[in-house]
């Protein structure tokens, strides 16, 4: 084999390498997803591109997506609010987890834009939406943070744990949004 040959050689398998490596990160470590609607407003906005990393321990107050158990072929992007064995409540627009107040700071903006003195989020029991007075095990609660215009929890139920595909850490696009959440 000559000089050129195996330049060649070595450029196509460099390549190859660098495509495989890319095609098993993007299998098992992150998803990139496109932000569609505005149920997360003002926290991402419709038509931002976001990373969702995979794998990662799903805490409250995470942004996960996951498949629309009513839209085949569409995900959803919402925000974790009970986690399993939670008993959760909206009073008077305070959330309520286990009995204890829950500040939600992500949402103090948003109250803020609210001008026509009716809650942000309305009134409700766990039980009253999903029939259970506890998010059962393996699954979880979410809530998009635009509470007036969300398909969450509150008509879809819970989301089981296997079927969250990320959770979402870092904005891409557009620019002036770039970093993480």
């Amino acid at each position: 084999m000559n000089l050129k040959s195996k330049e060649l050689l070595h450029t196509i398998l460099f390549f190859v390498g660098l495509a495989a490596f890319l095609f098993l990160l993007r299998q098992f470590v992150f998803t990139p997803v496109v932000v569609k609607g505005h149920s997360m407003d003002p926290t991402l906005a419709d038509g931002e591109r976001v990373i969702a990393l995979k794998n990662t321990k799903i805490k409250r107050f995470d942004i996960v997506t996951f498949p629309a158990p009513d839209e085949p072929k569409k995900n959803y992007i919402k925000r974790v609010i009970g986690l399993p064995g939670d008993t959760i409540e909206y009073k008077n627009d305070v959330l309520y987890i286990n009995d204890k107040e829950v500040k939600e700071p992500y949402l103090d903006e948003f109250k803020g834009e609210v001008t026509d003195g009716l809650p942000l989020t309305s009134d409700f029991t766990l039980s009253e939406v999903t029939g259970e007075k506890k998010v059962p095990e393996g699954e979880y609660f979410v809530m998009g943070d635009n509470r007036r215009n969300s398909k969450d929890g509150r008509m879809i139920g819970f989301i089981n744990k296997d079927k969250i595909l990320g959770d979402v850490k870092f904005v891409l696009w557009p620019l002036d949004r770039f970093g993480t959440i």
